[in-house]
């Protein structure tokens, strides 16, 4: 009796909690990476694909945006579906039509194909990379989970500086003739590792209760992002037609209608896209309050300076890509000390990275001054260093703090959600910074823009060191 009893229970017992190892790790933040890089390394190649492809303003803008609104626009859903489906599942199969749409990409014989496929190319995005902080959140815990969030932010963050060094590289490397191709085409090998990797050591987890899809909810959502974004990216180089303020009037009753939807759906006991009841968590609230800012001035500044050195100081692909090569290094070597520095400190260590980082940005402006349009690695080496190292005190603790209280069940929506507010700021911060500096250049010229834009950038970072202020001191 005491042995089938024995029998029973072992039979029985719940299976053992699925575990990321270290090469499960590494291809997970290898897919993080990926759609951040291709955000940032058409920055410098859009002059060479202009001129390729005889591609208009307006539509090279297209190139840039059409992939980040797919990819906003898409995240949540992308969560909710690997919640439901499968976290490794969609991972996979995100990765491999990332690697299909890049091959598109790169293989485009027009302008408009091109946009066309870079907007694909988002969507695949949005499969993806909500998976990945899903599966960290649902198969790592206590000291591992802290390692792995803070590599995940280093990811991040280094990804956004390196596409854009990477695309300068590619471009000027013109290897075997591809020129700007190669900028979409260098993720296919790599597409094809990270597939024979995940298949290997990326574990499977879902949601224990998972949820039918939203499908007011995606559409609303949908139509608000798009109500928002488009018109901003698009705006200044279609000259502001009609349509532009009419999408914008149209923004806050579409944002208006999603919240209340998504309440009612809450309200019923039910699981809709973006639950509100997340929102009643303190860490998340205030975390994603702080990212928008933070989004907006990183990704501003990244597209600016990007133009500023190939069309104001002449700088050629490479020297305007390794301008940037020292906030790289420092941004990753400072990340590495964040989780010692958090469990020593607490989330103080964000409000010393926004002093910092304003240092930094202080230093850049300086340089403009200084030496314009002489501004190469040794001009910005300072700003550029000091800078890096105050991001790298922000960004990977922020998002540890937004994802801290999550339950595993609802780790796919709550990146998705982060993801989403994060991609979305990025693209608003192309659209505003980059406008303002582009609109500034006919009457004041490349030097007094440029001085403008990162002013209006110091601004940005003074009012994410102050938000800060509001964050949780601990993380759970």
């Amino acid at each position: 009796m005491t042995e089938t009893g024995t029998l029973t229970t072992s039979v029985r017992s719940p299976a053992a909690p699925p575990v990321l190892g270290g090469l499960g790790l590494f291809t997970v933040l290898l897919g993080a990476a990926l759609p951040l890089i291709d955000f940032f390394i058409v920055n410098v190649a859009l002059p060479t694909i202009g001129r390729d492809l005889n591609a208009s303003e307006a539509v090279l803008e297209l190139v840039v945006a059409g992939y980040g609104v797919a990819y906003a626009v898409l995240l949540v859903l992308g969560g909710r579906l690997g919640d439901l489906f499968g976290r490794r599942q969609f991972f996979l199969g995100g990765m491999a039509a990332f690697g299909l749409t890049s091959l598109a990409c790169g293989l485009a014989p027009t302008a408009w194909t091109l946009v066309a496929a870079r907007v694909a190319q988002g969507a695949a995005s949005a499969a993806m990379l909500p998976q990945v902080l899903a599966t960290i959140q649902s198969a790592t815990s206590g000291p591992r989970r802290a390692k792995a969030m803070g590599l995940y932010g280093a990811t991040a963050g280094l990804s956004m500086v390196a596409g854009q060094i990477l695309g300068g590289v590619l471009v000027a490397a013109d290897i075997a003739g591809t020129g700007w191709r190669s900028v979409f085409l260098v993720n296919v090998p790599v597409v094809i590792l990270g597939l024979i990797l995940a298949a290997r050591a990326v574990p499977e987890t879902r949601s224990q209760h998972p949820e039918p899809i939203d499908a007011p909810g995606t559409v609303l959502l949908a139509v608000t992002l798009l109500a928002l974004l488009v018109p901003l990216t698009e705006g200044r180089a279609a000259g502001w037609p009609l349509w532009t303020w009419l999408s914008l009037a149209v923004f806050p009753l579409a944002a208006a209608a999603f919240y209340f939807v998504e309440r009612r759906e809450d309200r019923r006991g039910r699981t809709p896209l973006v639950p509100p009841s997340l929102f009643a968590l303190t860490s998340l609230r205030r975390g994603l309050v702080m990212i928008v800012p933070f989004s907006i001035g990183f990704s501003g500044f990244m597209f600016v300076i990007a133009v500023a050195l190939q069309r104001g100081a002449g700088l050629g692909p490479v020297p305007a890509g390794l301008a940037l090569a020292p906030m790289a290094v420092v941004f990753f070597v400072v990340s590495l000390c964040g989780p010692r520095l958090v469990a020593r400190y607490g989330t103080r260590v964000v409000t010393v990275g926004g002093l910092i980082q304003a240092v930094g940005v202080a230093l850049l402006v300086l340089a403009a001054l200084r030496s314009w349009p002489d501004l190469g690695v040794r001009e910005l080496l300072p700003g550029a260093a000091v800078a890096g190292a105050g991001q790298a005190l922000q960004l990977p603790v922020i998002f540890r703090i937004i994802l801290s209280e999550i339950p595993p069940a609802r780790a796919g929506v709550g990146g998705g959600v982060m993801v989403t507010t994060q991609q979305s700021a990025l693209a608003l911060g192309v659209a505003t910074l980059g406008s303002l500096f582009l609109a500034l250049v006919p009457g004041h010229g490349m030097q007094d823009a440029l001085v403008t834009t990162l002013l209006v950038q110091l601004a940005g970072v003074a009012l994410t060191t102050a938000l800060s202020l509001r964050l949780p001191r601990t993380i759970s």
